[in-house]
Parts: C-alpha cells; structure tokens; sequence
C-alpha cells in the first residue's frame, strides 16, 4: 500500500493554495491600476494575452516546484514487486540411515538429491542457495549463495550418514542459515523420512525459532505406500522405515508453510518443481522520493528557461 515516511510534511502543501490566492490578488490590482491610467501602450502592455500566459506559466512552474519538493521530503513510497531483491532457499535435507533405502530408485538420498537439483536449477539470478544436512546433528553442506552451480556441487557430494534423525537441530541450523542474509524474503525446505530422535534442540523449539524470525517452512515427508525393511535387528526382527507426519505438518503450518507427501521418485520431483513454482516474492516499499525531487528540478529548470532562455518574459 502507498504511503508517506513523513505524511506531516505533507501539511506544508497548504501553502500552495495560499501562493495561488496571492497571485490572483496581484492580477486583480494590476488590472485595476492599468484601468486607472489612461496611457494606451501600457494598458495593451499590461493585458498582453501572451505575457499573462508567459507569466502564468512563470507562477505555476514555481508552485510546482515547490509542491512537488514538499512531497519528496514527505518520503513517498509505493509497493512494488522486488524480484531482483531475491529470496534465501535453504535446502534442509535428512541423511540418516534410513535414506539409504531403496523403494526410491536408486536410494531416497539420491532422489532428493535429483529433485533439489531440479529445484535449485529454478531459482531466479538473485535468489540465494544453501543446503544444511542433519543426522544424529546437523552441519552446513552449502554455504548461502547465488552461485547455484557450486551448490549443484556440493549437493551432488552429500552421501549418508549411519546417524539418527536430529530434525529440530536440522530446522534450526537452516533457519540461521536464511537469516545470514538479510533483507531478503527466507524460505526453509525440509525433507525428511524418519521419526525425530536424535539431537539437542526439539522440533517444537525449532518451530518457535522460526516463528519468531519469520521464516516460512515448506516440509517434504518421504516414504512409500507399503512398508519398507531398513535392516534387521540382532534378535533378526524386520526394522521398519518410519515417518513423522504430524511433526513435519505441524513445523509447516505453524510457520505458514505446506507439508507434502511424496510415495515415490515422481512424486518427489513434482513436489520440489511446484515448490519452486510457490516461493513468492514479497512486495516491497519502494522510496520513490527522487521521483519527486527529480520532476521538481525540472519544473525548475522549466521556470528559468521561460525567465532567461529563448523567448524569456521581458520583465
């Protein structure tokens, strides 16, 4: 929505009716001294069509400076879409044991790996990119960047962990990550096929985090629609794949993100491709000051070409 730094100053147009009152009066006494004298010429002179509009043009060239000087120094600022201000992605992406499994050919890890690449591969020049990838902790892959071939790297060197699933500490890491970029809209995406187990921080405090920094989270839960065997224990019970959920629905909407579920590798792609499709760019308050000041100079330079330049008003 439009609006002023400084709508008080804005009081300070009252004044331009004011000149405009005064310079009426002027006109009026000049009409009625030029009837009181009887010379022809300067009667003529002083109701020359052309000079009253030459002086008028004068009069309102400098009110217009003015007025328009008075609301450049109000700060006008409008909202307009900033996509070349660009947003923070940081990819959060689970590397426990259980992404080794292979109901994703050919392992889940390597079909996250493929649909964030599709994802990365979206972003707009001015977006930035970092990956955090969690475990039993949770550690930096990729710094924030725009260079998204060097992400592309580091994404394609990520490989699993035998570790369990810290998600609170995964989530938190990459919201800090977001925030080491300011002025940009931050979005966190995270991924994960396990139950959270692991770690220091929990994912209701990561979710507070969040909040609190005003970070949108989209979450991706992976699993298949059957069961999927992991391993077996050492009694040889089956160890099953287990996913959370009602933890990953509830970082998503309580930080005004979407949860997805993906069942297989297509569904994965579609998911990180709508995605990128989703990540908004904010509208922003532009300062259109200079506008201001700008067509105030030229309103000025206007007035002293009519008053010195070619066909200037013979005063």
């Amino acid at each position: 929505m439009a609006g002023f730094e400084s709508p008080l100053v804005l009081a300070f147009l009252a004044c331009v009716p004011a000149l405009y009152a005064m310079y009426r009066a002027v006109l009026s006494r000049r009409r009625r001294a030029a009837i009181q004298f009887s010379s022809i010429s300067y009667l003529k002179s002083a109701m020359r069509k052309g000079r009253r509009t030459r002086e008028a043009s004068l009069f309102y060239a400098s009110v217009a400076a003015i007025a328009l000087m008075i609301v450049g120094f109000a700060g006008p600022h409008i909202p307009l879409e900033q996509a070349e201000e660009g947003v923070n992605v940081v990819l959060v992406i689970d590397i426990s044991g259980s992404m080794a499994a292979t109901d994703y050919p050919p392992t889940r890890l390597e079909a996250a790996k493929r649909a964030a690449g599709t994802l990365v591969g979206s972003l707009e020049p001015n977006d930035n990119v970092g990956i955090v990838t969690f475990e039993s902790g949770a550690t930096t892959a990729a710094y924030l960047s725009p260079y998204k071939d060097r992400v592309g790297t580091k994404l394609g060197a990520i490989r699993v962990s035998e570790g369990r699933t810290a998600i609170g500490d995964g989530l938190s890491l990459g919201i800090d990550m977001a925030t080491s970029v300011p002025n940009k809209k931050k979005v966190v995406i995270l991924l994960s096929d396990g139950v959270s187990n692991s770690g220091v921080i929990t994912p209701a405090e990561a979710i507070a985090f969040a909040a609190s920094s005003s970070i949108q989270v989209h979450t991706v839960g992976m699993g298949s629609e059957g069961r999927v065997v992991l391993g077996y224990d050492a009694f040889g019970r089956p160890q099953y794949a287990e996913l959370d959920e009602e933890t990953l629905r509830a970082i998503a909407s309580q930080t005004g993100g979407s949860y997805f579920k993906s069942v297989n590798a297509e569904t994965l792609d579609a998911i990180y491709r709508g995605i990128g499709d989703e990540i908004e760019r904010e509208e922003q308050e532009t300062d259109i000051r200079e506008w201001f000041f700008a067509a105030a100079l030229a309103a000025f330079a206007a007035q002293l070409y009519m008053r010195y330049g070619r066909g200037r008003i013979i005063q």
